[in-house]
């Protein structure tokens, strides 16, 4: 009998993964507290959009140059080695930002300085950890893996800000920045148990190759990267919900909000019913058919009239958001050589990070000259159509299969 919904395996199999995942879990909680508390801080000593933009400035540039550098250092150190250090980092920069905000700091650079260090520390240390699920996870089990990480992340989305905003209403800033110091060092905890992860071969050596060489060899890597950023660079929608609110909903800040909450749901039934697509041998083709279907519903989004039927749309596109998240992490982290993993995560991170902020750049631009749901409209046929193309385009990707599990030989029976 197929699975219908979340696979746990993963957690039921390995405890080196269900450490880290509930240590993750926990992160991605501890983190959206404290975003929610940098932008509220930022705000109160600025009281500036410049300055509350200057967060995304800081984080999105700390992002691209350590995480390129984190996966270098992930194809020479090993991994578990390399994500304790970086870990424990963010652990000291976590606890600057509690004791700057216990001390009633009132210099944005001083805040935005130990923002962009924890982001960097994270940076480096990224490509590394994207490595663990396929090293501690039979082949058959990393689709599930990846959906089960997909779902804390989606879930600590909803549940971060909610907390962030009681906690700071009760006990201000050092109290966020204090909740996430606790959770970054569960999540330290989690990685000090993992066995170590050294580099395929034992072997240290400084790496030959970039990871962008080795993407563009392998037709199922650049496809799937492909892919993802046709998605993302053509139709990424955050840029223009205030705008299509306004439009078409009287600007009502409620309904900003459910926006941004129907993607999360969208996302997070999708995760719930994981089991559904993390078993299928196809990954390839889910891939381009999840992305493909993110672009249309956005389109959609963009057409739709009543507020019910714009949430739809929203959530149909969270869901397949995530379907093609896993199902593109699962396949890089398969079909990469262990001895290039940290390398291509890290252009795997790049795209990730750099392919929504320049499609939001690129949505907002478009709706000033025209309107929000034009930009939007053909934002998603766009993507919808570029996804086609590499489709077309791209045959070892379209009949990329997940590799069976090797497996286990039986004893051999003798005789005396």
């Amino acid at each position: 009998m197929s699975v219908r919904f979340l696979d746990t395996r993963p957690l039921r199999t390995s405890r080196p993964f269900r450490d880290l995942w509930l240590g993750s879990a926990l992160s991605g909680i501890g983190g959206q507290i404290a975003n929610v508390a940098v932008l509220a801080q930022v705000w109160e000593l600025t009281g500036s959009p410049v300055g509350t933009g200057a967060i995304g400035l800081v984080t999105g540039v700390a992002m691209l140059l350590f995480g390129l550098v984190g996966g270098a250092l992930a194809d020479t150190y090993d991994r578990r080695a390399l994500v304790r250090v970086t870990t424990a980092a963010q652990l000291l920069a976590s606890a600057g930002m509690f004791w700057q905000a216990l001390a009633g700091n009132g210099s944005v650079v001083l805040l935005l300085a130990l923002v962009g260090a924890e982001t960097a520390f994270s940076a480096l240390g990224a490509p590394a950890r994207r490595t663990f699920p396929v090293r501690l996870l039979p082949a058959d089990q990393v689709a599930a893996g990846l959906a089960l990480t997909s779902v804390a992340f989606q879930t600590s989305m909803l549940v971060g800000p909610a907390l962030a905003g009681l906690v700071i209403a009760r006990w201000d800033f050092a109290a966020a920045y204090a909740a996430q110091t606790v959770a970054v060092a569960v999540s330290l905890l989690a990685v000090v148990r993992l066995p170590p992860m050294p580099v395929a071969g034992g072997k240290r050596r400084r790496p030959e190759r970039g990871g962008w060489s080795v993407v563009l060899r392998r037709p199922t890597l650049w496809g799937s990267m492909a892919t993802d950023l046709s998605a993302t660079l053509l139709a990424m929608p955050i840029a223009l919900f205030p705008l299509v609110n306004e439009l078409r909903f009287d600007g009502n800040p409620r309904t900003l909000g459910l926006f941004l909450s129907a993607v999360a749901v969208g996302g997070i039934t999708a995760g719930l019913l994981s089991g559904t697509v993390t078993r299928l041998p196809r990954g390839g083709l889910v891939q381009l058919t999840a992305a493909a279907t993110w672009g249309l519903a956005l389109a959609g989004f963009g057409l739709a009239g009543p507020l019910w039927l714009a949430l739809a749309c929203l959530a149909v596109a969270g869901a397949a958001d995530t379907i093609s998240v896993v199902t593109r992490s699962a396949l890089v982290q398969l079909e990469t050589p262990d001895a290039f993993r940290g390398r291509v995560s890290s252009v795997e991170h790049v795209i990730g990070v750099a392919g929504p902020e320049l499609g939001n750049f690129r949505g907002g631009v478009l709706a000033s000259a025209t309107s929000a749901p034009f930009a939007l409209v053909t934002g998603g046929l766009s993507a919808a159509l570029a996804i086609a193309a590499v489709a077309a385009t791209n045959g070892p990707l379209r009949a990329y299969r997940v590799p069976r599990p090797e497996p286990v030989a039986e004893p051999s029976m003798s005789t005396s």
